[in-house]
């Protein structure tokens, strides 16, 4: 019920009060139960004013992530419901996998796993993503679609375009891709995508694309220090003074939002061929020399943006060359972008 609440809360026009007698007849409950959920909303930090004669409104939100918050932010169809939240959790991909492998069909199709805190969160090639209380957004969406799994990798290309737009749409900051499957701001990783998937030869089983947003650290340790940062760093950095704070959930709830939009529209032809001019648009290593660090063979060229197969197109003295991500890193000549 506190998840129906905020949100009828939030859907009323600025300055004004949901009744009492709305709120129970909308809910089908009691003034009583309505009375106590506003009791343990506010116990939970949230400011909300009561009225005689008129009801109640909402002041302030404070920054927590919880299931109801979550889902009083969601405006999605499919993605997201359900939303699994953990206080705390060794990995949000482990335990969607995990999921994924007890249920049947398309069952969990959608679901969101949501955690404030990973003890093992782990990134690309095993490392590890630092993932402490109260700073981050670390998620994972569970995909059961019925897709070649050839075009399962194009995944994770898809979820950076979702995150880079979300970002963008609520912080305001130049959020950039570097390909595959980083989000930058002004050279720094502020996000990381790691895409696991579970498949037969013609039939994939599960996929599980979990991501992790720095939002308020205010440092990282030594061995990303210099490549890693957050939004709040980057907007404290931007030249505003008091930047508007930023709620988690509030952010989570957009970049779920641009992920369905856009994963239905990479669902239509199972590429990117609708995607990629977009894509390429907020790739940040497009036009820049770049090495690809490719365990066959490293080289360097001109990154000329990805084609509708999300492989990126580099120029070489030889020729244009593709490159799958998989295993493959590409960095700046002269530093991580």
């Amino acid at each position: 019920m506190k998840t129906e609440i905020l949100r009828l809360l939030r859907q009323a026009e600025p300055g004004s009060y949901v009744s009492g007698q709305e709120l129970c007849e909308r809910l089908g409950v009691s003034r009583t139960a309505v009375w106590k959920s506003m009791k343990q909303l506010k116990e939970m930090g949230y400011e909300i004013e009561a009225m005689q004669n008129r009801g109640y409104r909402l002041i302030f939100v404070p920054d927590i992530l919880s299931k109801s918050e979550i889902e009083s932010c969601l405006s999605t169809k499919w993605l997201g419901h359900p939303i699994r939240y953990y206080h705390e959790i060794d990995s949000t991909n482990t335990e969607a996998k995990r999921i994924a492998e007890e249920t049947r069909g398309t069952e969990g199709h959608g679901t969101v796993f949501v955690a404030d805190m990973q003890t093992f969160g782990r990134g690309r090639r095993g490392r590890n993503w630092n993932s402490p209380h109260g700073t981050g957004i670390f998620f994972t969406i569970l995909l059961k679609p019925d897709i070649d799994p050839a075009n399962a990798a194009m995944l994770t290309l898809v979820k950076a375009l979702a995150t880079a737009a979300g970002i963008r749409e609520i912080t305001g900051l130049d959020a950039k891709i570097k390909w595959p499957n980083d989000i930058v701001v002004n050279g720094k990783k502020v996000v990381g995508i790691l895409t696991e998937m579970s498949a037969q030869v013609d039939y994939v089983n599960h996929i599980v694309v979990g991501t992790g947003i720095n939002v308020h650290q205010t440092e990282f340790p030594p061995e990303i220090a210099e490549t890693a940062t957050s939004l709040d760093l980057e907007l404290k950095g931007s030249g505003n003074k008091n930047p508007p704070p930023i709620s988690r959930a509030g952010l989570l709830g957009n970049v779920l939002k641009q992920f369905e939009h856009y994963y239905e529209i990479y669902l239509n032809t199972q590429d990117l061929s609708a995607l990629f001019e977009e894509y390429n648009s907020l790739l940040v290593n497009c036009g820049r020399r770049v090495r690809v660090l490719d365990p066959v063979e490293e080289f360097e060229g001109i990154a000329l943006g990805i084609d509708s197969r999300g492989e990126l197109l580099v120029e070489r003295e030889r020729g244009v060359e593709k490159v799958s991500s998989g295993e493959v890193s590409v960095r700046g000549i002269y530093g991580y972008v």
